[in-house]
């Protein structure tokens, strides 16, 4: 089978759609449909149904495209075999979490710029949903990704995860508020709080609500933000209460309340599309970040 014809299929079958598969490629629809039909005739079996105006994959097209993401996988191991001491050179683009980018990517820049100045980072500040997004349309090469250890996430297949530190997280509550104990007893003690979580993720909301039901009570989730220096700003007008990294300098009118037993824990990741860690640039800087893990 060509394994053009197969990233085509891999393409339609996450995208549900010739027109779009077409646009994101740059070829007319006409070229995708084509290559498809010949695909099928390939694997001997039909690999489409038609929906409408829309396309889905038989049982058969699904299977094919679940195997299509080892094979290019494959495919791009044996491309970067074929010159593993490449100098590493080109434009990496990096999707990260606002932390990640302070504390792994800053110094790796710095890194390259010093020792590697044919290597060049191009950053975009994503929330993991957001990157993973990134990632499986090939819009960018490398994503920092987090969970927590009470909200893991799951990796699809077509993606490798490298580990890239951990970090404790704390309940920052008004400096007024006082509680000691387990985590379950600092829950208990702000039950009825407010609660401040990030906007544009669900992990941190997932772990609240795992230590309150725990707790024996279901929190009040009222405000989302962002920002984590707003959502200080948010607990200093006595708006709530929300989970805060361990260990940070904290404002005045903020006091950060151990979580411990079980502890709340957020892990990094750097994520790859399967296959392409043995391009040069990628290599350099995945490396380079396990010199400057999250702490």
């Amino acid at each position: 089978m060509d394994p053009r014809r197969l990233e085509l299929l891999l393409h339609l079958s996450r995208l549900g759609s010739m027109r779009e598969v077409a646009d994101t490629l740059g070829v007319t629809t006409s070229t995708v449909s084509q290559q498809i039909a010949a695909l099928a005739r390939e694997a001997g079996t039909p690999l489409l149904e038609h929906e409408g105006r829309r396309v889905r994959l038989t049982p058969a097209g699904r299977r094919l495209a679940d195997h299509a993401v080892t094979v290019l996988a494959a495919l791009e191991a044996a491309r970067a075999d074929l010159d593993p001491e490449a100098h590493p050179a080109g434009t990496l683009r990096v999707a990260a979490f606002a932390t990640s980018v302070r504390q792994c990517l800053l110094p790796v820049v710095r890194a390259l710029a010093a020792e590697h100045p044919d290597v060049s980072l191009r950053i975009h500040e994503h929330e993991p949903a957001e990157a993973f997004e990134l990632l499986t349309a090939d819009d960018v090469d490398l994503a920092l990704t987090y969970d927590y250890n009470l909200a893991p996430a799951s990796f699809d297949r077509s993606l490798v995860a490298q580990p890239l530190g951990s970090a404790g997280w704390d309940l920052g509550v008004p400096a007024a508020h006082t509680a000691s104990g387990t985590s379950l007893d600092v829950l208990a003690s702000v039950r009825e709080r407010d609660w401040i979580v990030n906007s544009r993720n669900t992990a941190d909301e997932e772990v609240v609500r795992t230590l309150a039901s725990l707790a024996g009570f279901s929190p009040r989730v009222v405000h989302r933000a962002d920002s984590l220096e707003l959502v200080q700003d948010m607990i200093v007008a006595g708006l709530g209460v929300g989970l805060l990294p361990a260990g940070q300098p904290v404002l005045p009118g903020v006091r950060l309340l151990s979580l411990r037993d079980p502890d709340v824990t957020l892990r990094a990741y750097a994520v790859t599309r399967a296959g392409r860690g043995g391009w040069p640039p990628l290599a350099l800087v995945l490396r380079l970040l396990e010199e400057h893990p999250l702490a």
